[in-house]
């Protein structure tokens, strides 16, 4: 599904990826590791098509196309979707009125009415133990840490992503809310054949969301990729050993 090549990106002057090759197939769960500064987050921001981050080497296909040729809403609406680590507020637009927007957008050719969208997402939030009146709220306005990052996972239920990338998701969350968001997203593996890039530096939410592959990422590249073994080592050895 996705394949990055030798990919170089540069912020203003200043090199953070060098040389990024990473494959993930249709329904695999990928993990990217490693130490903070290591490049994972910048690679994230690169698929999506942050304008901040330019591309000066290398290349990304997405389904047999060159995703690098796409702005970020073609991205998106090819099947891509982020969740956040610090999901932004949207003052004034409501969950219910950003899903409607979106869901139209995706699916021009077919008719997508208010009341259906209502009944499903609420349906969905229920899953995730949200509160109903979240959902007429401005989206993440005045709402937890926990409840923005339930709202991301809410928002892939009803997008229903080909591609889901997990950006630290777990980093700020409590046990709980952490089981019930790794187990949606591997729900929705298993049943939409949903691929996930899961961007972490810890093995916790790596035990309810059981990664097919792990990648380590060094100073701007990929320096190791294996398996589940991987995780373990790690968590007892920390990143400076492995230097």
């Amino acid at each position: 599904m996705l394949k990055i090549n030798n990919l170089k990106v540069n912020i203003e002057d200043k090199e953070i990826l060098k040389g990024v090759d990473l494959s993930i197939k249709n329904g695999e769960v990928v993990a990217l590791m490693g130490p903070n500064g290591s490049g994972k987050s910048s690679l994230a921001s690169t698929i999506i098509g942050n304008p901040n981050y330019k591309v000066v080497g290398g290349k990304i296909d997405f389904e047999g196309e060159d995703l690098l040729s796409m702005t970020p809403d073609e991205r998106a609406n090819k099947g891509i979707y982020l969740a956040f680590q610090y999901p932004a507020a949207i003052p004034g637009v409501t969950v219910r009125e950003m899903l409607l927007s979106a869901l139209r957008i995706k699916n021009r050719e077919i008719i997508v009415s208010a009341l259906e969208l209502k009944k499903t997402v609420e349906m969905e939030a229920e899953k995730l133990h949200l509160e109903s009146e979240l959902l007429n709220r401005g989206l993440n306005e005045g709402f937890s840490g926990g409840e923005k990052k339930k709202m991301e996972i809410l928002q892939m239920r009803v997008l229903k992503p080909k591609l889901l990338i997990l950006d630290e998701v777990d980093s700020g969350l409590d046990i709980d809310a952490l089981a019930t968001i790794a187990k949606n997203v591997a729900e929705m593996v298993k049943e939409n054949k949903m691929s996930v890039l899961v961007i972490t530096h810890y093995q916790r939410i790596l035990n309810y969301l059981s990664p097919d592959s792990v990648a380590v990422m060094k100073d701007g590249v990929i320096v190791e990729v294996g398996g589940k073994e991987i995780v373990e080592r790690l968590e007892k050895t920390g990143y400076k050993q492995e230097e």
